[in-house]
């Protein structure tokens, strides 16, 4: 099991390029990934990204990409020199309007966007199997990270399934009583009430069957049952679980609801609030799951 939060470096150094990579990974429903590196890498987006998702399924990944030179192996610059033209004609501009002489100094047409480009000289093609590399070893340190946060959230997972376990033990155990209890109820109001009727008396009998029926949790236990078991198979499972958890969730929510609708016992309602308790703690950890 691998969690959806971690974090992993890589880096790769050829003669004429060091690529950095940092990779970090937050809980999203879907895959996605952001991914910032120079403009002169743009061309590789596609394959980057492909790359990426080949390792991982679920999750907000961050990928932080960044070139170094050798020493002694300078990055080119490029001058816009249209677009530096255009801006000291604004400040020609700006001194007529102004009336009085307003000169640009070289930290403006610095910090204007794209008047000077530092530009890598390497081909981006040349330099992929590098970043490759870096970017391979960066995901490969953050998966090690999720599979260790994965099985501290299995072990906690495995243990919560047990406590829901134990409830529906209990609420199955209980559940005959509740019959009983009311059969015992309904004579002691009728006595109560000087009407003296017998046990086998039709009405009494089809008020306690049709009370019976309405408390069967029988099939709602069932499938409980059949939900844990595929719980349990999906935390072994080595394969991305985190939606059919989540699933599985909403089904095992939905039949300690209805069991609940249909408590009519104190202590079997409160088996039902420390189950449902329970499983709120187990939704918040499979939203971690990858």
């Amino acid at each position: 099991m691998h969690s959806m939060t971690g974090f992993g470096r890589g880096s790769h150094a050829t003669s004429e390029i060091v690529v950095n990579v940092e990779a970090s990974s937050v809980n999203r429903k879907q895959g996605e990934i952001a991914l910032h590196m120079p403009r002169s890498l743009g061309e590789l987006e596609t394959t980057l990204r492909k790359r990426v998702f080949q390792r991982i399924s679920r999750g907000r990944v961050t990928i932080q990409i960044k070139l170094d030179h050798p020493q002694g192996v300078a990055a080119g610059v490029q001058l816009d020199s249209a677009k530096a033209k255009a801006l000291n004609a604004a400040f020609v501009e700006l001194s007529t309007a102004l009336g009085r002489s307003v000169v640009p100094n070289a930290e403006d047409f610095l910090r204007a966007p794209d008047v000077f480009r530092f530009e890598e000289d390497s081909d981006p093609e040349s330099i992929l199997p590098a970043v490759e590399a870096a970017l391979d070893d960066a995901v490969a340190g953050l998966i090690t990270m999720r599979l260790s946060e994965g099985n501290d959230l299995k072990a906690d997972l495995q243990h919560r399934l047990g406590q829901l376990e134990e409830e529906t033990g209990q609420i199955e155990a209980k559940s005959p009583a509740v019959v009983s209890s009311y059969r015992d109820t309904l004579f002691r109001r009728l006595g109560e009430a000087g009407l003296d009727l017998g046990l086998n008396d039709d009405r009494i009998l089809k008020e306690i069957a049709l009370f019976a029926d309405r408390c069967d949790i029988t099939e709602e236990t069932t499938r409980l049952r059949s939900h844990f078991r595929k719980f349990h198979e999906y935390l072994a499972s080595g394969d991305p679980i985190g939606r059919s958890l989540d699933f599985l969730c909403q089904e095992l929510n939905r039949e300690f609801n209805t069991i609940g609708s249909k408590a009519n016992d104190a202590t079997l309602a409160q088996h039902v609030v420390n189950a449902k308790t329970e499983l709120e703690k187990v939704r918040e950890q499979v939203q971690n799951v990858e």
